[in-house]
This record gives structure tokens, sequence and C-alpha cells, in this order.
């Protein structure tokens, strides 16, 4: 009798794994979902890529450069059944993924989680990692230099920005400028004064209900004089734009009957679908799902997509599913700023210093993504 039972589930898994899913876009969503489906159907991971770019340590690695190879991770090891393919996914149908190279990959279901831009050094944007590398090294030997550093922006990439530069180089002047009346405004309000205290008394200087109005670039620091709507000026030698994250999102675009939302995302219905395709799904920066553009929220739709996709290759139909249900206004919310200051909203309350250095603020989740992608993490 074992024997036939284990003769089942052989034969089982290996109609499973007859199934292919192509998942493009190696970020968050990607990666981990790659992974989970790894021993449940035949799995292809395109990204153009050779590294997973960790994006809440390339803020501290503007500041530190000694973190930088453990916040870009190779892909090398997160697959032990299915493959990465190192490409740029062209145009997508229900059967197939072409990519700029002219391979095609077949796939009975598609998950495009592309992700977002933001300004250079905190995102690869498409360029090779050795230019990102180059970049960072840059960045870092101009804000050495730099007495006077100016932030615009004050998302979590710039807060964090701020404390960053704040913690390491407590000599430097710093200014935070939003146009934003308060931090965070979208959060409870407790999240915004916390951090707003804490900033202040790092020595940053916060410029809120000003909008910059000749920045030079939106894509990369340089040196210049900021006016701001209020008529302030500020001289700095080093300025980072860092306005906001934006969806890289042109290949949902081209979909049939896509529609595209706030920032560039193109919006999904109740199981993730962006367009007339019914075994395309989208997730993560990309899609408006109605999770904001974080790390917590591409988690939570990771999770879903695993146990969806596994009752697809299944053979279940994707209506008769539970639909995907977002975070909502509880969504967690991790700022520090630097290693061992910070808020955290999660959900019921606000966490001070400890909580946030703990579960972000000291490790910014290296060591979690290192596992995940099966490195060293040195």
């Amino acid at each position: 009798m074992p024997s036939n039972r284990n003769a089942t589930t052989d034969s089982e898994r290996g109609k499973l794994m007859s199934q292919k899913i192509a998942i493009i876009g190696g970020g968050y969503v990607g990666a981990e979902l790659a992974k989970s489906l790894d021993n449940t159907a035949e799995v292809t991971l395109i990204e153009q890529n050779s590294h997973f770019v960790h994006a809440p340590a390339m803020v501290r690695a503007v500041v530190d450069p000694a973190i930088l190879d453990r916040a870009l991770i190779p892909y090398d090891g997160v697959l032990t059944h299915g493959r990465v393919v190192q490409g740029v996914a062209q145009s997508i149908s229900d059967t197939e993924v072409a990519l700029a190279s002219g391979e095609t990959i077949a796939a009975d279901y598609i998950v495009v989680a592309t992700g977002s831009s933001n300004a250079v050094p905190f995102k690869a944007n498409g360029g090779d990692i050795e230019a990102l590398r180059a970049t960072n090294g840059q960045v870092h030997a101009q804000l050495v230099a730099a007495q006077t550093v100016a932030i615009v922006g004050a998302g979590a990439v710039g807060s964090e920005l701020a404390g960053e530069i704040a913690h390491a180089f407590p000599d430097k002047t710093v200014h935070l400028i939003s146009s934003e009346a308060t931090l965070f405004p979208h959060h409870p309000p407790k999240l915004g004064r916390k951090l707003t205290a804490k900033l202040k008394a790092s020595g940053v200087s916060l410029n809120f209900g000003a909008r910059a109005e000749n920045l030079q670039s939106l894509t990369e620091p340089y040196a210049g004089t900021l006016s701001l709507s209020n008529g302030a000026q500020i001289e700095a030698d080093l300025v980072f734009p860092v306005i906001g994250s934006k969806a890289t999102s042109t290949l949902l675009q081209s979909l049939p009957g896509a529609e595209v939302g706030r920032a560039d995302r193109v919006k999904t219905d109740a199981w993730l679908r962006p367009s007339q395709f019914g075994n395309v799904l989208a997730a993560g920066d990309a899609a408006e799902t109605g999770d904001a553009m974080t790390v917590v929220g591409a988690g939570r739709q990771v999770a879903w997509l695993t146990k969806t996709l596994t009752a697809l290759v299944e053979g279940k139909n994707v209506e008769d599913l539970k639909p995907y249900t977002p975070w909502g206004p509880k969504a967690p919310f991790l700022v520090p700023l630097g290693p061992k200051l910070g808020n955290s909203f999660l959900g019921f309350f606000t966490a001070g210093n400890f909580l946030t250095s703990k579960m972000k603020g000291k490790d910014l989740f290296l060591k979690r993504y290192a596992k995940l992608l099966n490195q060293s993490e040195g």
C-alpha cells in the first residue's frame, strides 16, 4: 500500500510539473513567487538583471557602500527545478512570452511583476548591475564631499535617506523637502508626528508644504540651488530627487483591455487579472491591486498567488477561488531612520525605535533575502 500511495503522488506531481508558469520580473513578488512554485509547476523566471536589487538596503548603501554586495543578490540559486532567463520581455500573448532576444517562452499561466522605477542609485531602472555599482560609488563620493544635502520627496525612500545620512554624517546639513503639509499624511497622524520629531532631533531641516520648482533632474543626484514655492532657496552640494516610484508597466499596458491607473499602475480585477487574457495575472508595483508599493504588500500578494496558481494548475477555475483582498488601511508600514531610530505602523499601534530597529532598521531584511535566493549572507 505505501508504494501505491507514493506512485500516485509521483504521478500527480508529474502532471502538475507539466504545467508551465512564466513570471516576468524578479523583484519582491517575482523572486519569492518563483521559489514558492518551484515544486508545483515548470517555472521560468524572466529578469533583465543578473542580481536581485534589495531596495531598502540600497538606501543605506549610499552612506555605507560596504553593504552593497549584500544588497545585490545573484539569482543563480533561487530555483532548483525551474530556470532563470536573463532577458527583457517584449510582448505577451495568452500562450507565450516573447523576449527582445527573439526567444519565446511557452506558458499556461503568466504573472507580470515588472516593478517600478525610482531615482538612481536606489534602483537599476533597466541598467546593468555593474553600472548600478559604479553609480553607487560615485554618489557615495559626492555625499562624502558634500556639506549641504537636499532631499526632494519625503516618502519612504526620502525619509529613510535623511535618517541614514543624519546617522552616518551628523555634521552635514540635511534638508528634507515635501509638497505635503505633513509627513506620511495618508497614514495615522501619530506615525508622521513621531518621525518628524526624530528627524528634527537628528538635525534634519524639514521643509513641508513647499514644492521644488527648478529640479534639474528627476532621475539622478546633482549639485545646485533649489528654489522652493514658499520663496526659500537652498544651496546644496548634493540634491537627491526622490519624488516617488513610478510603475514599470509598459508590458501590461499593451495587453488587450488593460486600463492604466495612478502612477502608471495597471488596474486588475478581483483575481489580479489586468486584461482580457484570463491566464495572465499582474502583481507588485506595476499593478493597481489596492496595495501600496511596499514590500509588505508584495508579500501578501505572493501568498495569494501561490495558493491560487497551485489551484489553477490542479485544474480549478479562477472564478471559483477566493478573490484577492488587499491590506487596506491597516497595512504595516516600517520607516527606519538609520539602524537605531524609526517608527512603524503595525495595524493597531505605532511602534518606536526598538521594534522598528529589530524588524527592519538593523538588518533591513538582508538575511531574509539572502536565504530566499539561496545565497550566503556575506
